[in-house]
């Protein structure tokens, strides 16, 4: 065969191929499934709307159905970033939807305008999807301005939110470029994903003080009259103010050809019930409510959405009024009774519990009736409180429950660690494990050596860590042959080899802290002997019921924040206590007293600073996502939270001083060389301790090594499905996403 002819015939095989496989390509798109929309006479494309209560979505049968909406919120960002910065990448939306997917949520719900790369994500995802995985699209409104300025009305800030409005219906149908700014997601949006939208979820939780003022400056506001929203005549002036931007979603959105449901956020605090045993004025003196704002040719349909978690406000665990169902346990299930109340006032509008949950945090800020807190849970306890809540609110007849949330963010902060979490713009850069909203996620976002260290006594896994990441101490202490040291983002991890098997029983094993100069004399639990500097905090390691980090009387948070110098809420007896360390506590509800409040209530604080003996070690009897230490043999391991030993910030060694408080409200920072440990082993029935000042009956701190480190800028982290993961994955299949005719 001739080169020429050689080369025509492989052309000719070439184009067949190219024939062939693009007829392969046709009927695989052909044979894909489709999603089928409802088409309206006037062209319009709907794939959900509103029916009376009931939400619902047209299926590929060509008729609509009632749907159960159940899904997860998620947050923009990633370990070491804020949400402005938009770290995710593509990889990480197609890994986390599949997650979601297979949890057996059907939508996800995001608070603001992502990046393109979500949307362009998310359509690649369902390509060829019978079942797709749809998205909530939240408009973030001007909440700083609208705090400051206490008027919804003000120069700008509905301008300012209209523009948010256009920009998110622009992003989501693939029609927007938006110039880069900075805390601000920008770039090209070309992806349309219009047809995977389930409804629009404007708005975020309104300061009452806000809406009240509002509603009291503009009294003469008149009745909004809009083209597809209205405000009722029973409308207040915030409510006229939210009709309109209601409306302004509406003609934005059916520019692109489509409706789909409205709804916009609302809370406990701005509900449309009265609580008479809520004892702060403030939640509970103005009502945001969804009835007075109607829809005018829209086929879309409006719902009502409700952000309801079990402990606050307070009234959840003080209100009598809500103690009126019990659960299986004889204990009262005042959330089950808040929902059938509230749905009891919607009764032709769809009601969602668009967030919703607990955390699995040792911090814990705010208490729930039958243990329902903000925190203090470990993954287990978390996935069966969210598993009873989503139970709670599909059967009481909510059209949807969307947990809070789908991933852990390190840099939220919460009320009662806010004043130690300092710099305040470096929380992303540490987990403190104290700061429960940080922690509400399905999908853990671990620090650095939780997939090296398993908390289980056995010390073989360190030997697998770099030499330079680890430092060993092997000063003479009778019974102590050495002390490893190493940390990561979130703890300080010890572990000791003795001489002997540890027996709690016979032995404590205690190990103090110094970073500043102060602190406390461990004279009750280092009989007859002194140091030359006081302690920070104690490290005490025996029975489960007595192990624990106490700090320093003179350095207690706690104490100087609420004591006398501070905001004076804590009792005269509990000050008066002459003990050098205290418990290690945070407040978790502030003194209440009238007339500032309608009722008088206690200054309740819990201590944190217990640690929890078991293993972090998956699928053992004794694991527990809250495990601090544990022993085995002759070796106790241990990992104990950068904030429990005094630091603000330890990713820059900031730890928090002694001294006047500034304003008597603010505490300081300094930066700190490191961490001196003083361990010492007591005799249960002799008294007698080893320590490392030998028979000497003091000792100098400074011939004992300090343990630094280098800060850091960049942080390193694991992602792994919690064990409330698969609770919440089981309590999903339980309810099905369709009714069942």
């Amino acid at each position: 065969m001739s080169r020429q002819r050689r080369r025509r015939w492989l052309l000719t095989a070439l184009t067949g191929a190219l024939v062939v496989t693009g007829g392969i390509l046709a009927g695989w798109h052909y044979m894909q499934p489709k999603l089928v929309t409802y088409t309206a006479e006037n062209g319009t494309e709907m794939k959900f709307k509103t029916d009376g209560d009931r939400f619902m979505q047209y299926g590929p049968d060509g008729t609509w159905k009632e749907m159960f909406v159940k899904g997860v919120n998620l947050g923009a960002t990633s370990p070491g970033h804020y949400p402005g910065e938009f770290p995710l990448t593509e990889e990480d939306y197609l890994r986390w939807f599949e997650q979601i997917q297979d949890l057996g949520a059907n939508v996800i719900r995001v608070y603001t305008v992502h990046q393109p790369i979500f949307y362009s994500a998310l359509v690649d995802y369902n390509r060829g999807r019978e079942q797709p995985l749809y998205f909530i699209q939240g408009i973030w409104s001007p909440e700083e301005e609208l705090i400051e300025k206490q008027d919804a009305y003000a120069d700008h800030i509905e301008q300012r939110f209209k523009q948010e409005i256009e920009k998110a219906v622009s992003a989501v149908y693939g029609d927007a470029d938006i110039p880069a700014k900075n805390g601000e997601s920008s770039g090209k949006y070309r992806t349309n994903a219009g047809k995977y939208l389930m409804a629009w979820h404007v708005g975020t939780e309104w300061d009452p003080g806000m809406v009240d003022n509002t509603n009291k400056v503009h009294a003469d506001v008149p009745q909004y009259k809009g083209v597809h929203f209205s405000g009722s005549a029973a409308a207040s002036p915030f409510e006229n103010w939210l009709a309109e931007l209601l409306d302004y979603t509406a003609v934005q959105e059916k520019k692109y050809g489509w409706e789909h449901p409205m709804t916009f956020t609302n809370w406990v605090t701005t509900d449309v019930l009265d609580h008479p045993g809520e004892p702060l004025y403030e939640e509970d003196m103005v009502s945001v409510d969804a009835r007075h704002i109607q829809p005018e040719a829209w086929d879309g349909g409006y719902f009502a959405a409700y952000h309801v978690y079990p402990y606050y406000p307070d009234l959840f665990h003080i209100d009598k009024t809500l103690q009126t169902i019990k659960n299986e346990k004889g204990e009262y299930n005042t959330y089950k009774s808040y929902l059938q109340k509230l749905k009891a006032e919607f009764s032709d509008m769809p009601v969602m519990i668009t967030e919703y949950g607990v955390p699995s945090s040792l911090g814990i800020s705010h208490l729930g009736m039958g243990g329902r807190n903000q925190g203090g849970h470990n993954e287990v306890q978390q996935g069966d409180i969210d598993a009873s809540l989503t139970q709670d609110i599909y059967d009481e007849g909510y059209a949807g429950a969307i947990l809070f949330m789908w991933q852990d963010e390190w840099f939220k902060k919460t009320w009662n660690t806010m004043p130690l979490e300092i710099p305040a713009d470096r929380r992303a850069y540490w987990l403190n494990v104290l700061t429960n909203e940080k922690m509400f996620g399905l999908l853990a976002m671990d620090p650095g050596k939780q997939e090296q260290l398993t908390i289980d006594g056995k010390l073989d896994d360190w030997d697998k860590l770099k030499d330079e990441e680890v430092t060993v101490w092997q000063g003479q202490v009778n019974g102590i042959q050495e002390m490893k040291m190493t940390h990561d983002e979130a703890y300080l991890y010890v572990g000791l080899t003795l001489n002997q098997p540890f027996d709690p029983e016979k032995t404590v094993l205690r190990i103090g802290t110094d970073t500043l100069t102060g602190g406390s004399q461990p004279s009750n639990m280092l009989s007859g002997k002194t140091l030359s500097d006081g302690l920070e905090t104690v490290i005490t390691l025996g029975k489960d019921n007595e192990s624990q980090v106490q700090i320093a009387k003179d350095y207690d948070f706690n104490q100087r924040l609420y004591g006398k110098d501070g905001y004076n809420m804590i009792p005269d007896e509990q000050l008066k206590s002459a003990d050098p360390f205290h418990p290690w506590e945070l407040a978790v509800s502030l003194k209440m007293t009238p007339p500032d409040t309608r009722s008088a209530h206690p200054f309740m604080a819990e201590n944190v600073g217990m640690l929890k003996r078991g293993t972090t070690a998956p699928g053992q009897a004794d694991s527990d996502s809250l495990t601090a230490w544990q022993y085995n043999g002759n070796q106790v391991e241990m990992r104990i939270p950068w904030m429990l030993l005094g630091f603000g910030d330890p990713s820059s060694l900031q730890a928090i001083e002694y001294g006047p408080l500034k304003n008597g409200r603010e505490f300081s920072t300094t930066t700190v060389e490191g961490i001196t440990l003083v361990p010492w082993l007591t005799d249960r029935s002799t008294k007698q301790v080893s320590w490392p000042g030998g028979e000497q009956s003091t000792l100098d701190l400074k011939t004992l090594p300090v343990y630094s480190w280098k800060p850091w800028e960049q942080v390193e982290y694991s992602e792994r499905l919690k064990l409330s993961y698969e609770k919440m994955r089981q309590s999903y299949e339980k309810m099905p996403s369709f009714q069942i005719e």
